[in-house]
């Protein structure tokens, strides 16, 4: 199937990711006759960052919820069908599984934290090491295509999936640098960065989420799916599966039930800036905090930074309200609601992350002041992250089922 597009398309189509919802849309509707049998046959390539009509490159607005699944799947399925769109509908699924997974799995991401601090620690110490994760993230390591896609990256905030892919193969296997510094590289530039995605499919290349089972990035199939752009020399050969000492045992799923009754601000968050959508009823004050800074220990790219603020900001103008940036999210939170005169804050349920950690160490702040704060869950969250016990293929069986529940969900409303 991937051998049907000897010469990439000659249309010229960059996309440009403008941070508000009807970007996102017009991309939807831009990509939407192509999401079925085009999709399916040529997603692997990667024909350059001028040529992205093989892909939705619809991640940034789905990171933040500028546009949510539900809308993407429900109009695709709508023109294509479950059949004629089903690898499509697969890989927005593969983002649901990663979320679902890490909120079963926390320690993971406690467990990577930990490990990138001490990895930025050696890399204080260690001069060898220093300079290689300069050239690395420079893209001055003589390996053509890693050049080019850290450059790549660095530049626009985003990567085709199967150079993200190789990418970090060639980091782990073949340049043999720490996997946590790679995932965080990644996490400060990408307009899409997210904990569980990123986190996950860096382990996954690395042989730590499906125990033993690695990614190899070899020099033909780059030079195939590049069309030729690329054929690197001095690639590692074999990628020996990583190990780590402990076992991240799957803990129960808590997802609240609970919506705000009473008069409540609104807290927006750049993990879902549609959270108004999933409300009973309008706030009465409205609020946004980001925490686009705390993705890693280290400067997050400006790319990212400005897509972040830019996208909070565009969606608070229309309530006449601007984001703010702080530490203690509690002291403007509390603020907001004491100015407003309510004992309650709603906000969509946000998962493991840096935004979760704000919230969680605000939550017990607010309390004191008798300030609830309600988590609610989107129902599509709420009836797929169930399934992501274990492997994909869990949830991708269910897939059916879920569509289904979702077509009902949307007639409902």
């Amino acid at each position: 199937m991937t051998d049907v597009f000897p010469e990439p398309p000659p249309d010229t189509e960059v996309e440009t990711y403008v941070p508000t919802r009807a970007a996102g849309l017009r991309r939807l509707r831009q990509f939407l006759p192509r999401a079925g049998n085009h999709y399916a046959r040529a997603r692997n390539y990667d024909w350059g960052v001028a040529r992205r009509s093989n892909v939705s490159a619809l991640s940034p607005w789905l990171r933040h919820r500028l546009v949510t699944e539900e809308e993407v799947l429900l109009q695709v399925l709508a023109q294509h069908g479950p059949r004629g769109a089903e690898m499509f509908v697969q890989e927005v699924f593969w983002r649901t599984y990663f979320k679902g997974w890490l909120e079963q799995r926390p320690s993971v991401w406690v467990q990577y934290q930990r490990d990138l601090r001490d990895a930025l620690a050696t890399v204080e110490s260690d001069i060898g090491l220093a300079r290689n994760v300069a050239d690395a993230v420079a893209g001055n390591t003589g390996i053509d295509c890693f050049d080019h896609w850290a450059n790549e990256l660095a530049a626009t905030g985003y990567l085709h999936n199967h150079a993200r892919m190789w990418f970090a193969s060639i980091w782990i296997f073949t340049l043999r640098l720490p996997w946590q510094l790679g995932a965080d590289f990644f996490l400060r530039h990408l307009l899409d960065g997210d904990p569980a995605s990123n986190t996950l499919s860096w382990r996954w290349v690395a042989g730590l989420h499906t125990k033993g089972k690695t990614y190899l990035a070899r020099p033909e199939n780059i030079a195939k799916f590049t069309m030729g752009r690329f054929n690197p020399t001095g690639l590692a050969k074999c990628a020996r599966p990583l190990v780590e000492p402990m076992e991240h045992a799957r803990v129960p799923l808590h997802l609240p039930q609970v919506r705000p009754e009473d008069p409540f601000v609104l807290l927006l968050t750049e993990d879902d800036l549609s959270g108004a959508s999933i409300l009973p009823c309008q706030p009465v004050a409205v609020l946004g905090l980001t925490a686009c800074q705390d993705r890693s220990p280290n400067p997050v790219g400006a790319v990212v930074r400005d897509f972040s603020n830019n996208a909070m900001n565009g969606v608070l103008q229309s309530y006449e309200r601007s984001s703010r940036t702080v530490d203690d999210w509690s002291v403007p939170l509390i603020s907001a609601a004491q100015s407003a005169g309510v004992k309650t804050i709603a906000t969509a349920y946000t998962p493991i992350g840096p935004v979760r950690s704000r919230l969680d160490l605000a939550e017990p702040l607010l309390r004191d002041a008798g300030i609830t704060l309600v988590r609610v869950v989107r129902p599509y969250d709420r009836v797929s992250w169930p399934h992501a016990k274990a492997g994909f293929f869990g949830l991708r069986k269910k897939i059916p089922q879920l569509i289904n529940q979702l077509a009902l969900t949307a007639e409902t409303k």
